[in-house]
C-alpha cells in the first residue's frame, strides 16, 4: 500500500498559470524520495496539497490508504505526515522551545504532562537536551531548523516532508541534522538543492517538469 497516491493533479493561482499539469506520485514506506525541479516548478505547492493546506482543482489524493478531500480527511494526514517547512520562523510560534514542540502532541490529544514528556524526549534524541526553555526566537536559524524538525518527530508522523531543510545551515550542523535524518525510519519526500545531502539520503529522484513529476533518465 502507498502511503500517498495522487492521480491526475491540477492546480493554478488564481492570478496564475497552472502549477501542476495532471501530476501522479506515489510514494511508499521506507521510500526517500528526493523531488527537483527548477524554482518556482510547484514543489513547495505539491507539499501544501498533500496535507490539505492547499486543494486540487482536478485530481484526487489518496493518503494512508483513504481518500482525502476534506479538511477532516487532512487534520488526519497531517497527524501522519509532518512538513518541515522552509522558513523554520513559519514553523516556530510558542515563547520557548518546550512549548512549541509540546504543541503538536497536545494538538492530537495528548495531556499537557504527557505532550511535555514527548517534548522532553524528542529534544534529548536530537542532542537539544538544554534547549527546553530557551527563547525560541533568540535561536540561531541551525538552531532553529533542529527545533522545527523537533516539532515534526514530536508527532510520531510517518511520513516526513523536508523543504529545503539544509538551507542556511553551516557545515557541522547540516551534518549534524544529515546524520539525524539517515537514523530515522520514516518515510521521505525531500525538496533539496544540496545535491550531496541528496545524495546520502535518497533511495529515488523524481523530477517536477511542467507541472508533472518523472523520474530522470
Amino acid at each position: 500500500m502507498s502511503l500517498f497516491r495522487l492521480e491526475g493533479i491540477h492546480f493554478a493561482y488564481p492570478s496564475g498559470a497552472p502549477v501542476l499539469n495532471g501530476a501522479h506520485f506515489a510514494l511508499a514506506a521506507g521510500e526517500r524520495v528526493a523531488l527537483s525541479g527548477a524554482n518556482g516548478s510547484g514543489k513547495t505547492t505539491l507539499f501544501h496539497l498533500m496535507v490539505g493546506l492547499l486543494r486540487p482543482q482536478a485530481g484526487t489524493i489518496e493518503a494512508f490508504g483513504a481518500p482525502r478531500a476534506s479538511e477532516r480527511d487532512f487534520k488526519e494526514v497531517r497527524a501522519k505526515a509532518g512538513l518541515l517547512f522552509q522558513d523554520s520562523d513559519d514553523q516556530l510560534f510558542c515563547p520557548t522551545v518546550i512549548e512549541d514542540v509540546a504543541f503538536g502532541p497536545m494538538n492530537l490529544g495528548a495531556s499537557r504532562a504527557e505532550a511535555r514528556a514527548v517534548a522532553v524526549r524528542t529534544l534529548a534524541e536530537l542532542g537539544l537536551t538544554d534547549f527546553e526553555d530557551r527563547i525560541t526566537h533568540k535561536l540561531s536559524g541551525g538552531q532553529k531548523r533542529l527545533v522545527a524538525l523537533a516539532t515534526v518527530l514530536a508527532m510520531q508522523p510517518q511520513v516526513l516532508l523536508l523543504d529545503e531543510p539544509t538551507n542556511g545551515l553551516d557545515h557541522d550542523t547540516r551534518a549534524r541534522l544529515t546524520a539525524i535524518l539517515q537514523g530515522l525510519p520514516q518515510a521521505m519526500m525531500i525538496v533539496s538543492h544540496d545535491g550531496d545531502f541528496i545524495a546520502r539520503l535518497a533511495t529515488r529522484t523524481v523530477a517536477l517538469e511542467g507541472g508533472r513529476l518523472a523520474s530522470p533518465l
